[in-house]
């Protein structure tokens, strides 16, 4: 770099923080009213932070769900008929969900790897009495663990032999065994599900809240769930409900991993029309849809959100501008001096440029600390899990000193056109 240049850069530094160093006194000498011009930037830039954090929460916890669900997954699920009318109505064509099925599933499904039948039941007695709400028992193969990244926190999920030989045995959501079993170790322990006594094997790891599902319009604890064999569940249990359900709850399947899945849900689907001869008693969903679906959605509740929270930042910068045109008025006959002693007019653009400037940062320093506390209150009083990311921040900030900028050009401008003799003769 050249002397010139470096001359040059130093004398437009020290320049610069004079400018600041003049509007840092002008703007302490009128504190008060300085704190109120900033609040509307604080509210603005907290605001912003906290709707963020409120879409990054969710979106995380809904895709944790759907990550639950499995990419990769196509879930059947089974579709109670109404009344029995409807139900001898649809017998008169369709079987309902049944094992057959299954075996045809496997069959012509060219990208499967592994899938389960599932059946549910609502036990009517449960030993020892649970503590809380009745867990809900799923009767399901051992590939319902991979198919659905079940992972076991006490010993293992029950496999192949346990399902072939209808063993009394059973795994535990982590809700519960706790509801049951109280907080100690249960496995090796025994829990009675109407008349069959059944050994706990496993205890599962604890799942997202966010996937808990609607069941007769409650929402079930996906936690609170007791896992058998299905042939355990076929041969030792029998639903009382049944004669209004289908031989199955629903038919879990996974894919490989090259498969397209909306392209083989499609299949599934057109297989069980045809074995069900064209009744809608079946529905096919999708995980992976429901991701892009969800992505779409919360992109535009987020962008709603913030453009609604954004009006807090106009109003500050609007006030902004205001304060500062009030400001020129009451220092004309200062503006007509410095003009007077040699200032330019970009000088003074400058010097009025930086109090606004300011004005907005220190505001927008306040408001990230509002947008934590906001963040934190929202997720301690309403329960909602809120993230606030470093992006989310840098935008608040830099939107929020982009603002103090652009209107305070404006009545920067105007000071700088002031006629310095009508300025000097301004009382």
């Amino acid at each position: 770099m050249s002397a010139p240049v470096r001359r040059s850069f130093g004398y437009s530094l020290r320049r610069g923080l004079a400018d600041l160093r003049m509007a840092a006194e002008n703007l302490r000498a009128q504190a008060v009213r300085t704190l109120l011009t900033a609040l509307g930037i604080v509210f603005g830039v907290g605001s912003v932070i906290g709707m963020l954090a409120i879409g990054a929460g969710a979106r995380e916890e809904s895709l944790r769900f759907i990550e639950e669900l499995g990419v990769r997954n196509v879930l059947v699920e089974s579709r109670p008929a109404a009344s029995r009318e409807e139900l001898q109505q649809r017998r008169k064509t369709s079987p309902g969900l049944t094992e057959r099925d299954v075996r045809i599933l496997e069959a012509n499904i060219a990208d499967l790897e592994t899938l389960s039948p599932r059946r549910t039941l609502h036990p009517s007695r449960l030993l020892p009495k649970p503590s809380k709400e009745t867990p809900e028992m799923y009767g399901v193969r051992s590939s319902y663990a991979v198919i659905h990244s079940l992972r076991a926190g006490e010993g293992t999920f029950f496999n192949d032999d346990h399902d072939a030989s209808s063993a009394s045995v059973c795994v535990l959501g982590e809700a519960a065994k706790i509801n049951l079993l109280g907080y100690g170790s249960a496995l090796g322990k025994h829990i009675k599900v109407n008349d069959t006594w059944l050994e706990v094997i496993g205890v599962l790891g604890e799942r997202s809240r966010a996937g808990d599902r609607s069941l007769g319009g409650q929402l079930e604890d996906l936690n609170n769930r007791i896992y058998i064999p299905f042939n355990t569940f076929q041969y030792r249990f029998w639903d009382q409900s049944s004669f209004m359900k289908d031989e199955l709850d629903g038919i879990d399947l996974r894919l490989t991993p090259e498969a397209d899945s909306i392209a083989t849900a499609k299949v599934v689907t057109a297989v069980l029309s045809s074995t069900h001869k064209g009744v809608e008693d079946f529905s096919v969903t999708i995980p992976a849809a429901l991701l892009a679906q969800q992505q779409r959605t919360q992109t535009i509740f987020t962008y709603v959100m913030v453009a609604i929270s954004a009006i807090s930042l106009l109003v500050g910068g609007i006030g902004i501008m205001n304060i500062v045109l009030a400001t020129v008025l009451e220092r004309t006959r200062e503006i007509g001096v410095r003009r007077a002693t040699g200032a330019r007019r970009v000088d003074i653009v400058r010097q009025f440029l930086a109090e606004a400037t300011l004005i907005s940062i220190g505001g927008g320093l306040l408001g990230i600390g509002f947008g934590f506390f906001l963040s934190w209150l929202i997720a301690n009083v309403a329960q909602w899990k809120t993230i606030v990311t470093p992006v989310s921040v840098g935008v608040a900030f830099g939107v929020s000193v982009a603002i103090g900028v652009l209107f305070g050009l404006y009545p920067a401008v105007k000071a700088a056109q002031i006629d310095p003799i009508e300025a000097l003769r301004y009382e």
